[in-house]
């Protein structure tokens, strides 16, 4: 495989990582931040998985595909966990994360 072939999905990658530290960000300047810790963690996980499976695919690592798939788990579970909140800003990293685990679970294929 080459590299242009992991091309959208590393773009997923990148914009999920960000959309997830931006609501990660934004939870902890929210009222009830007790409430948020659920949504922080899963999302600073979410965030360093994306960025290591872009890593990996950019450089066409052996580990990219099993990678993805575990990086697709960690976006749905953060997804999940984002869309329990009515914050524009998790309502945004759910959708990032959702798209990002489609495209994960397509590259792992």
């Amino acid at each position: 495989m080459n590299a242009s072939e992991f091309e959208s999905c590393i773009r997923a990658c990148l914009d999920c990582a960000v959309a997830c530290d931006t609501c990660a960000a934004s939870c902890l300047r929210e009222d009830d931040v007790a409430m948020m810790a659920r949504c922080i963690q899963t999302d600073m996980d979410c965030a360093d998985m994306c960025r290591t499976a872009a890593a990996l695919m950019a450089r066409q690592s052996d580990f990219a595909r099993a990678f993805c798939k575990l990086c697709a788990d960690v976006c749905r579970a953060c997804g999940e966990e984002c869309a329990k909140h009515d914050a524009d800003h998790c309502q945004a990293c759910a959708r990032a994360c959702h798209a990002c685990a489609e495209e994960c679970e397509r590259m792992a294929a």
